[in-house]
């Protein structure tokens, strides 16, 4: 199945109506990217919402989920 990037915050939620998969993961993380690029907002502020504390992903998880928004950013290309 194909998952189209979000190009919007709404459809990053609208995701959740899908079975979850690698593919549906990598999608809502490659929307972000480009939702936050959007925004104006830099690699730096990204990551920093990522890592801030919240109660759904531990430390370790939130610095791994940081990493791969790093190589996401830097992989796909600018629009």
């Amino acid at each position: 199945m194909h998952y189209p990037i979000p190009v919007n915050p709404q459809e990053i939620v609208d995701l959740r109506q899908q079975p979850i998969n690698e593919e549906m993961i990598a999608a809502a993380i490659a929307g972000v990217v480009q939702i936050a690029r959007s925004k104006g907002q830099s690699l730096d502020d990204l990551t920093a919402e990522v890592l801030a504390d919240d109660s759904l992903l531990d430390r370790d998880a939130r610095r791994w989920l940081s990493d791969i928004v790093v190589q996401a950013w830097q992989s796909l290309p600018h629009q």
